[in-house]
C-alpha cells in the first residue's frame, strides 16, 4: 500500500508527489497492468482518502480521490462497452486534475524563488 501520510516535505512538495504518483497509476490503469480493485486497494482507499481531506484540502486532490474510490464500481453498474467508456474518461479527468496540482506547485515554486 502507498501511504500518503508517509510524504514528506512542505504541503507543495506533499501535492507534487500526490500528482506525480497519481500520474503513474493512472498509466498503469490505462495499460491494463492495474485494476481498479488493486488500485483502490493500494492508493484510493479510506485511510488516504482521509488523510488528503485532513491534510492536502484542495479541491483537485479530493476529486481525485473520490474518483478513484469509484473506478471498480463502473464495472459492477454498467455494461462493459459503457463501463470501458466512463473508465478511461475518469483517467482522462484524474490525469486533468493531477496536470492542474503540478501547474500550481510549478507556480509556486518559481514565485518562491523569484522572492528570495
Amino acid at each position: 500500500m502507498i501511504s500518503i501520510s508517509k510524504f514528506t516535505g512542505n504541503v507543495n512538495d506533499q501535492l507534487e508527489l500526490f500528482a506525480l504518483v497519481n500520474l503513474g497509476l493512472l498509466q498503469s490503469l490505462s495499460c491494463g497492468i492495474l485494476t481498479p480493485s488493486a488500485a483502490i486497494e493500494r492508493f484510493y482507499n479510506g485511510k488516504n482518502c482521509l488523510h488528503v481531506k485532513n491534510h492536502l484540502r484542495t479541491k483537485e486532490t479530493q476529486e481525485i480521490m473520490s474518483r478513484g474510490v469509484q473506478l471498480a464500481d463502473l464495472f459492477d453498474s454498467l455494461d462493459a462497452e459503457e463501463a470501458q467508456r466512463e473508465f478511461y474518461y475518469e483517467l482522462e479527468r484524474m490525469r486533468a486534475l493531477c496536470l492542474t496540482i503540478l501547474g500550481r506547485t510549478a507556480t509556486r515554486k518559481s514565485t518562491q524563488r523569484a522572492a528570495a
